[in-house]
């Protein structure tokens, strides 16, 4: 059997120090936690050295990918397993990601269901379920460049699903979390525009009825009572925001 392969737990973080000593202790198993920090004003650094963490700071904030990109480069181990600070790693998902550290397959990455926490709960359906996103990768893989919403490139790789939920603690205070969404569609609006998108006034409107009954019918969001209308109208406002932003960018008078 092949040598075990080592694992690097990446994270990047700004003053996260009151949700990161549940996500390092999900994760102090791994041979090795990397912490690149932007900034923080709070005890974000201490917090991650008292769990091991090797912490770098990097205060030119570049854009989610490349941030990404960056906090990558000071990991040693063969594969990475790339998480946030709202997050945890679960028992079952340890055992999975254990497993492929015992038994790799080759040009494979893994994808990582997550169970995202709205308003007090872990919804269901609303497309939040099970939200697999490519988080265990060789460390030969990297992430695109993309300012917000940024991924793994995986190019001609098979992406295997692994079992066990990557707990994401999404909502824990609704401002906050609208704060985050509104900073989130101002990046993607300025990123289209940059790369010369246009958008049409009907279409903001289309894009967020659309985003409404996706969120609410579609992807049976009514099952999550509550949480799941209110979520829709959160989607639909998202979706408002990144099209109204590039519609106003589009259209700014020129002085």
């Amino acid at each position: 059997m092949a040598d075990k392969k080592r694992l690097s737990v990446v994270l990047i973080a700004r003053n996260e120090a009151d949700l990161l000593p549940e996500c390092l202790e999900s994760v102090t198993w791994a041979d090795e936690i990397i912490l690149l920090d932007s900034g923080s004003e709070d005890a974000t650094l201490d917090v991650a050295r008292q769990f091991g963490a090797k912490v770098f700071t990097n205060v030119q904030w570049p854009g989610f990918g490349k941030q990404r990109q960056l906090a990558q480069s000071y990991a040693t181990g063969d594969y990475i397993l790339m998480i946030d600070a709202d997050e945890r790693v679960s028992p079952e998902l340890r055992q999975s990601v254990e497993n492929v550290m015992n038994n790799p397959q080759e040009n494979t990455v893994y994808s990582l269901g997550r169970s995202n926490l709205f308003l007090g709960k872990f919804m269901r359906h609303s497309g939040w379920y099970p939200d697999r996103v490519n988080r265990l990768y060789p460390s030969s893989f990297h992430y695109n460049d993309d300012l917000v919403h940024e991924s793994l490139n995986t190019g001609n790789s098979a992406v295997v699903p692994l079992q066990g939920d990557l707990l994401h603690l999404t909502c824990r205070d609704f401002f906050a979390f609208q704060r985050k969404q509104l900073s989130y569609a101002e990046a993607w609006a300025s990123q289209r525009h940059q790369q010369g998108r246009r958008c049409r006034f009907f279409s903001v409107i289309s894009h967020t009825l659309g985003a409404f009954i996706k969120t609410w019918i579609l992807r049976a969001g009514f099952l999550d009572g509550k949480q799941g209308l209110i979520l829709a109208g959160v989607n639909a406002q998202y979706t408002f925001n990144k099209y109204a932003a590039l519609w106003a960018l589009s259209h700014q008078l020129q002085k």
